[in-house]
């Protein structure tokens, strides 16, 4: 197996990140989702959120990470058998799950640090407010944190579904090369 991509396919390393923060991002909204209706006397009202903010800034390394990789790393050529407008409309996909991933995160971080206080990764390190106090800022960032990832989760089922489409119905490498990484000889 290839650790980096080629023009044939992903390498391991950009599969496991894939998966990684696919199944932290899906994670990420049932927990979110789960932990708002928590009662101030559940045993969970303060550890949903701790486990919520600590998952999300490594999430945001990852991310980061993830990016950075793409650039370095490249990405494979398009299948053969894709339209033109697939292509189009696969890269533009990809491009706004980034946003969005990215926007949430950063309106999460916003919402926890509004009051000027850091978030502490599972007792790890503490990432610190960078915009102190700001009244306001609380709310605003929670509108466009819960939009986001709405809008994120919607993506990525229109994301999740197109692979499946290709797999099961046009039957190409699409979803495959996503799953087996590319081996040394392309």
């Amino acid at each position: 197996m290839q650790l980096s991509n080629t023009s044939a396919g992903y390498g391991v390393l950009a599969i496991v990140v894939h998966w990684v923060a696919a199944l932290a991002v899906f994670g990420m909204f049932a927990l979110g989702f789960w932990m708002v209706d928590l009662s101030y006397y559940d045993d969970w009202y303060r550890r949903a959120p701790d486990i919520h903010r600590s998952v999300g800034v490594l999430l945001f390394v990852l991310m980061v990470f993830r990016l950075v990789w793409r650039f370095f790393a490249g990405s494979p050529d398009p299948v053969a058998e894709h339209k033109r407008w697939e292509t189009v409309s696969a890269h533009a996909a990809h491009g706004f799950l980034y946003v969005l991933v990215f926007v949430a995160m950063v309106s999460g971080f916003l919402i926890s640090t509004a009051d000027g206080s850091s978030v502490s990764v599972f007792g790890w390190f503490d990432v610190p407010s960078v915009t102190g106090r700001v009244k306001g800022l609380e709310d605003t960032a929670g509108q466009v944190h819960y939009w986001s990832t709405w809008a994120l989760i919607v993506l990525a089922l229109i994301h999740a579904a197109g692979a499946l489409k290709h797999h099961l119905i046009d039957r190409d490498k699409t979803l495959s090369r996503m799953l087996v990484p590319v081996r040394r000889n392309g």
